[in-house]
């Protein structure tokens, strides 16, 4: 009696090879216009206003294959905007210790992030499309409302909390078009302990300092 035949080298390399895991790359074509229908989107409705159902029905393609290369609505704007770091893991590490000394982290932070000639170089792209295109800043005010603004806000014990995240993140575009874009002197070489340092302790103002209610003008007697 004949046994069975051992298995060739082939079948054996086949039942021995890995399974591959995690999400298939996938088409960069698809992904693409993914992202061009979401802007148009985000542009037209709203971050808020706007699904993954939505955003799929414009691209024409199916709601998972939108999920297939984004985890969340979050991941559709970063995509738009082509950040080059996530805000979602950058700002709550700086708030997680509270109000206290905030100021300072965030000056810190953003300098570090800024000064980096690769990060800069898209960053500046980014601020300089929002200035010449409604699409650009629309998209670019709803990343800094969800990921930036409100996280700092949620932090501050203060019934104008919002508002006072606002001015912080007004100061820090006001940094990053004077530093970074404009590149005003001595501004722009100034050493960035130097910026922090100048720039820190008028964001811990925002944040939890006294902010003057000021006047309503439109409440002045007329000459």
């Amino acid at each position: 009696m004949v046994g069975d035949a051992p298995p060739s080298p082939r079948n054996t390399a086949a039942r021995r090879r890995p399974v591959r895991t995690g999400r298939r790359p996938g088409n960069p074509d698809t992904r693409a216009t993914i992202i061009a229908a979401a802007e148009s989107e985000f542009t037209a409705k709203g971050f808020d206003r706007v699904s993954m159902r939505g955003i799929a029905k414009v691209a024409g393609v199916d709601p998972a294959l939108v999920h297939h290369y984004f985890d969340s609505k979050d991941d559709v704007l970063l995509a738009t905007l082509d950040v080059p770091f996530d805000p979602r893991e950058v700002i709550p590490a700086m708030t997680r210790e509270g109000a206290e000394g905030l100021g300072l982290r965030i000056a810190r932070r953003f300098v570090s992030i800024w000064d980096d000639p690769d990060n800069q170089v898209r960053l500046v792209a980014i601020l300089r499309a929002s200035m010449s295109s409604d699409v650009a800043a629309d998209l670019l005010r709803s990343g800094l409302v969800r990921m930036i603004i409100t996280p700092i806000s949620d932090v501050i014990d203060a019934p104008d909390a919002v508002l006072r995240a606002q001015c912080v993140g007004s100061q820090l575009l006001g940094l990053a078009m004077a530093r970074y874009v404009l590149r005003l002197e001595p501004l722009a070489s100034a050493q960035p302990g130097v910026v922090v340092a100048q720039i820190g302790p008028t964001l811990q103002r925002y944040i939890d300092g006294h902010l003057p209610r000021g006047v309503d003008e439109s409440a002045q007697p007329a000459e």
